[in-house]
């Protein structure tokens, strides 16, 4: 990992802002990026988890052409996207919004049967200070757990929630952000919503084992809810130490990009009289295994 973290690229810069993962990437304009530009920013996602961008000035057009260089559109089935743009989640939170979305650890679509495989965000106006976003490295997280204990993780898997009380404290996604957000949530209609997936999953383009686990997952398939709860705190616990992350302080103007098969995440709700938006756009994954 150290190689592929040290790798020499052509067509742009890295500067690690951690030494658990996360890469600020510069020389490079994600609006009109050369081709293998991209392949470069595909190889330093992976060997860094999670990069960053500064001063970008994208378009909605432009953004979604940045995201499909890298697999197709994965759209929210329970949130609603931008109008003209419904590939787009604007995730917005006004002064009178006392709930942010994201705020708490998490893979993003861990519920869907093939999760999102990364996710871009581009902030479109930011808080003067606060609204930082916490990441954390999951090869690090399953690495870090004694040989027993990772024998005991690959032989689990994790019953995964995207709605209902099982998630949102007793209550369904749309009660609870009811009156505390002014983003809109949608039926999923059909959409499955609950998955099963390996509590430590292989990542398919590097090949390393990583703890899979996150605010989706309820219980461990096949035991209860009180059976799975004293595990499932400890490797929240666990896989979010701090020796495991980095945090990003956004601009306007900032991307990130993160790869959804190996980190989590958290969106700090520290910035109660400003706003902030963001451009979000998920790419679809494979299925986990």
């Amino acid at each position: 990992m150290n190689q592929l973290r040290n790798a020499p690229y052509r067509h742009i810069g890295t500067q690690p802002i951690a030494g658990s993962l996360g890469a600020e990437v510069s020389g490079v304009d994600l609006a009109d990026p050369h081709p293998e530009a991209l392949a470069e920013i595909r190889a330093a996602l992976l060997a860094h988890q999670v990069i960053f961008f500064r001063d970008q000035r994208l378009t909605p057009d432009q953004q979604l052409a940045f995201a499909r260089a890298f697999g197709e559109i994965h759209l929210h089935p329970f949130m609603e996207g931008m109008a003209d743009y419904p590939e787009i989640l604007e995730i917005k939170k006004l002064p009178t919004d006392a709930r942010n979305f994201g705020g708490a650890w998490h893979t993003d679509q861990m519920f869907a049967p093939e999760p999102a495989l990364g996710t871009i965000l581009y902030a479109k106006q930011v808080p003067s200070a606060g609204g930082d976003t916490l990441f954390t490295n999951q090869y690090l997280a399953f690495e870090a757990l004694s040989p027993g204990m990772q024998r005991l993780c690959c032989s689990l898997r994790t019953v995964c929630y995207g709605d209902g009380a099982k998630k949102y404290q007793g209550q369904s996604r749309r009660e609870f952000y009811a009156g505390k957000t002014t983003m809109k949530v949608k039926d999923p209609g059909d959409v499955q919503t609950t998955s099963i997936h390996p509590l430590v999953r292989t990542h398919p383009e590097t090949g390393r084992k990583a703890l899979y686990i996150g605010g989706h997952v309820q219980h461990f398939a096949d035991m209860t809810d009180a059976e799975s709860r004293p595990l499932i705190d400890f490797l929240m616990a666990h896989s979010t130490r701090p020796e495991f992350t980095c945090r990003f302080r956004w601009r306007t103007g900032s991307l990130a990009f993160w790869d959804n098969r190996c980190t989590q995440h958290f969106a700090i709700n520290d910035y109660p009289a400003e706003i902030r938006i963001m451009h979000r756009i998920t790419i679809k994954g494979d299925r986990p295994f």
